[in-house]
């Protein structure tokens, strides 16, 4: 086994390979959600599907219009649709492996860009594929605790070194 995988808290993860999808759009959208709870992640996907929410693009903005109130910005509705269903695909994976599915965050999300196959034809048109990874953790309010309790101990040696110096016991 890989010792960066035995970590103390479960993971669930979900894989779609070869998705009709522009990698670009799937970046930009999977900038978008990362760290944030599958049930907003969810949310935020249908309202991008139904048009009433736009992604912001910070990376691929050659010629794009602006959206208001979040500048360059558009509505990837393809991709939204494949990633709402990996989305869903992973909390039932963290279901099975019995998380508490209601605290699940999405820890990692990544796009790759896929081959591209030529399809056959007059034109010899390629068609834009992607790769898409998610992988969510349950209790990300362990994490912050575990973090706040490592900086307390920190504060009370630079005290204690602060009443030495001073002479006072």
């Amino acid at each position: 086994m890989n010792p960066k995988n035995n970590t103390t808290t479960a993971v669930a993860v979900a894989r779609a390979l070869n998705v009709p999808v522009s990698s670009k759009q799937g970046i930009e959208l999977s900038n978008y959600l990362r760290y944030h709870s599958t049930a907003r992640a969810k949310i935020m996907l249908e309202e991008v599907i139904a048009l009433r929410r736009a992604v912001p693009y910070r990376r691929f903005t050659k010629d794009l219009g602006h959206k208001p109130g979040i500048g360059a910005g558009r509505f990837p509705q393809k991709a939204a649709g494949f990633m709402l269903r990996l989305v869903k695909a992973v909390e039932a994976n963290a279901q099975v492996k019995g998380l508490n599915s209601s605290s699940l965050k999405i820890t990692k999300l990544v796009v790759n860009k896929a081959s591209t196959p030529f399809s056959g034809g007059r034109l010899r048109h390629r068609h834009k594929r992607s790769h898409i990874e998610i992988e969510v953790q349950e209790g990300s309010a362990k994490i912050k605790a575990d973090k706040s309790k490592s900086n307390k101990p920190t504060s009370e040696k630079k005290a204690a070194e602060g009443k030495k110096s001073d002479g006072t016991p």
